[in-house]
């Protein structure tokens, strides 16, 4: 996933929270319109007659309907992140796997070279060959170390 992707996925939950906000406030506003009919100190300044009231009663249901599926997608839409974060951090560990494998790999022969490598009498110190050899056996190191971590399932 690209990190574009990702900006627009949280754009969308933005929008999402600002959309749940407004039919919050919306609905206290709905509330307060159908308690005006109860009101007896509005009954002659705004008069709602029995068709607007229902009307309103709808409009009220459709609006909580409205905020239930806001949130709903909210939920979803976390979840959603959340996955794409579980995902991201399980490629990332995988990929961590495979070069602390290869670093040890590499690290074998390194230390079999740095051992021969030292200023005082080796076996294979006279030997014309010795060098081949040490290298034959960090080769075969760094084999047996690469083999037993493809066994593991390491790379």
């Amino acid at each position: 996933m690209k990190n574009n992707d990702i900006l627009r996925l949280m754009e969308l939950q933005k929008g999402l929270i600002n959309f749940n906000a407004a039919l919050r406030s919306n609905d206290a506003v709905l509330e307060k319109l159908l308690r005006i009919r109860t009101n007896k100190s509005l009954v002659g300044i705004l008069d709602i007659y029995e068709e607007d009231e229902d009307l309103l009663e709808d409009v009220i249901i459709e609006n909580k309907q409205a905020r239930e599926m806001v949130e709903m997608y909210s939920q979803i839409l976390s979840r959603m992140a959340d996955t794409f974060s579980s995902i991201i951090s399980n490629n990332q560990n995988m990929v961590m796997k495979f070069l602390a494998a290869v670093t040890i790999i590499i690290a074998v022969p390194t230390v079999i070279a740095s051992f021969f490598g030292m200023n005082v009498p080796m076996p294979l110190g006279e030997n014309a060959h010795g060098f081949l050899i040490v290298m034959g056996i960090a080769f075969v190191a760094s084999c047996v170390a690469a083999y037993f971590f493809w066994k593991n399932q390491m790379f």
